[in-house]
């Protein structure tokens, strides 16, 4: 039987205060780069529970979604590997809460608020073409609400194993 392709789900947060944006900046493959706080949806989570504690864990800010700016699909070759990855995203914006004292991701080098202006003067630096499509389409005022998004019970650890027995 042939390999079924799936692409990689990821999540992004848009977190604006005082017209500024919350980024990161990482080390990756293809050198430093900028994005929202992003990362891969694990296993027994939710999207929701995964932008939550991706925010968390690259920013130290603790973050409520409010809504889905929208959903971006886009294949990624790495100019260091060769390697073709294809990413479905999932962006959501919501609002920042408290900012903890802890540790980043591995590979963050530090946070910062850019205002869109000064996102898109280095979008030579960005992680992926989204990075400020994302902004232009939530400054645009695309939202959809987070009740279109369902998980079912089945996802989460718990019910998995309480079906398994």
């Amino acid at each position: 039987m042939p390999r079924i392709w799936k692409p990689s789900v990821t999540v992004a947060a848009i977190v604006e205060k005082d017209g500024k944006f919350l980024l990161i900046e990482e080390e990756t493959s293809d050198g430093i780069r900028i994005n929202q706080p992003a990362g891969h949806l694990d296993p027994y989570e939710s999207l929701e529970q995964a932008v939550i504690r991706e925010t968390l864990e690259e920013t130290a800010y603790d973050f409520t979604p409010t809504a889905l700016v929208g959903m971006y699909m886009a294949r990624y070759t790495s100019n260091r590997t060769g390697e073709e990855v294809t990413y479905l995203r999932f962006t959501f914006c919501g609002y920042p809460g408290e900012q903890h004292d802890r540790p980043l991701d591995e590979g963050i080098l530090r946070t910062m608020w850019l205002t869109r202006d000064e996102l898109a003067a280095c979008a030579d630096r960005h992680r992926s073409p989204t990075v400020l499509q994302c902004v232009d389409e939530y400054l645009a005022g695309q939202r959809a609400p987070l009740a279109l998004l369902q998980t079912h019970a089945s996802v989460y650890r718990e019910a998995v194993s309480t079906a398994n027995g």
